[in-house]
């Protein structure tokens, strides 16, 4: 049987997960609209740094818990990467859809709002209740895939 679009698009995102170098989680995105991806991205540090495998991880040294102070890593987040490879190639993602392996945080959150990407769909649940919140509030639906991430 064929899989449904959201199936596929999930089991990518699964996919482009594998490209992250985070210790901590992998987490992989996809931007879509029209049943076109427009842009891919995973956690990860920006281009030119060391990854936290040569360094060591932050998070870990100083036991920061997941979902908590985002500005110590040296990473990004596999949303914000999407965004920011879209806008480096000149690709309008307003109206997109955002699939992603993990509930976006809330600044992740933030950006999708106001880059105009109307749904996301995601994997594993993130202890982020404002994210959801101000998704909520900016019309954004929401949804869990309810499908195995392989």
């Amino acid at each position: 049987m064929r899989p449904t679009w959201d199936q596929y698009f999930m089991q990518i995102t699964t996919l482009v997960a594998t490209r992250s170098t985070c210790m901590r989680r992998q987490v992989g995105a996809l931007l879509v609209k029209e049943k076109n991806i427009l842009a891919t991205g995973y956690n990860g540090v920006p281009s030119g740094i060391r990854h936290c495998e040569e360094v060591g991880c932050l998070r870990e040294q100083l036991n920061v818990p997941s979902g908590e102070r985002h500005e110590l890593c040296r990473g990004l987040h596999a949303e914000q990467n999407a965004i920011i490879q879209a806008a480096r190639h000149g690709i309008n993602i307003e109206g997109s859809t955002l699939y992603c392996t993990d509930s976006p945080c809330i600044i992740c959150s933030k950006m999708l709002i106001n880059a105009g990407v109307l749904k996301v769909v995601y994997g594993r649940g993130y202890p982020d209740d404002l994210s959801r919140e101000m998704l909520g509030e900016a019309g954004i639906e929401s949804l869990q895939y309810d499908g195995e991430l392989e």
